[in-house]
């Protein structure tokens, strides 16, 4: 919290006190009041009290200490990938993922007033990355920061003029800063996977689509990963991710992160699950959820 620029910060601790009064409707997230993760949690439950958190750890702690019951975290963007570390914490938590959604990224650039012409804007560098050829045209100097809404709130704390932010339009409001463009991002399909956490699994309802989401490492044998996914085409499970990474600074030790349609308890999937388990060395379930997103050949 005190990494944070001042009107952040009080923001934040409004916002902790709010989710202090009934932890069972506190939704934790990583980054400052008015970040794409504070969206995030609005849009998912209108009714929770979003509790802003510094780092994924710390959202994820909050969750494990009973400050919050839920934590919503970004795990993959169409653009950039998977979210750097995410792969570590998820096991090590001790959480389930209990349900996802998907947001689109918009990015807004906003200032302390409306006529000043700007010559720099402040953001993330992924944000500046993505409106590269918009400040480019308009003659504006990208300026790094480590959070899009903590930029926001710089700028409102600074009142430099001529400095702007990106940041989400939300970040404008809670900072008093005027809008100066809307939508100024150079892809408009850039889209976040976020999964929400919690300290207990559930059982999703089956009337509709469910997702199951898992890690492994395989045997260091050959073919070890070929004959331990053998099961899911055999069994017709649709396996819809399949991403790869080092753990424990071994290049020798890979280990998977892997996304299915469907659940344990589904005799393909069970079936799937157990050839799985016969040539990993460890098999651990993240969590089985509702599908916030269809996966079809036009994703």
């Amino acid at each position: 919290m005190h990494n944070f620029p001042l009107p952040a910060r009080l923001r934040v601790a409004a916002m902790s006190g709010t989710a202090a009064s009934d932890p069972a409707r506190a939704l934790a997230f990583q980054g400052a009041p008015g970040a794409n993760s504070h969206l995030a949690a609005t849009r998912y439950d209108s009714n929770a009290f979003p509790l802003p958190c510094f780092s994924f750890e710390d959202a994820i702690d909050a969750v494990r200490e009973g400050r919050a019951a839920r934590a919503i975290i970004p795990i993959e963007n169409s653009l950039h990938g998977r979210v750097a570390d995410m792969h570590f914490l998820l096991p090590e938590s001790g959480l389930s993922i209990v349900d996802e959604y998907f947001q689109f990224i918009n990015h807004t650039l906003m200032a302390i007033d409306a006529d000043t012409p700007l010559t720099s804007a402040v953001s993330h560098p992924q944000a500046l990355g993505q409106c590269r050829h918009y400040l480019r045209e308009q003659g504006i100097t990208p300026v790094t920061y480590a959070d899009t809404a903590g930029a926001a709130a710089l700028v409102a704390e600074t009142r430099e003029p001529g400095v702007g932010a990106i940041a989400p339009v939300l970040a404008a409001e809670l900072y008093d800063l005027v809008v100066r463009a809307e939508n100024i991002e150079d892809s408009h399909d850039n889209m976040t996977r976020f999964v929400v956490l919690a300290r207990d699994p559930v059982t999703p309802d089956r009337s509709g689509p469910v997702m199951t989401s898992f890690l492994f490492a395989v045997k260091n044998i050959p073919a070890a990963l070929y004959k331990a996914l053998g099961g899911m085409a055999t069994n017709g499970v649709n396996m819809t991710k399949l991403e790869s990474y080092q753990s424990g600074g071994s290049f020798s030790a890979t280990e998977f992160y892997a996304d299915i349609e469907g659940m344990p308890g589904d005799a393909n999937v069970d079936r799937a699950l157990e050839e799985l388990r016969f040539h990993s060395k460890w098999v651990r379930m993240l969590g089985s959820y509702p599908q916030g997103r269809a996966r079809t050949a036009a994703d």
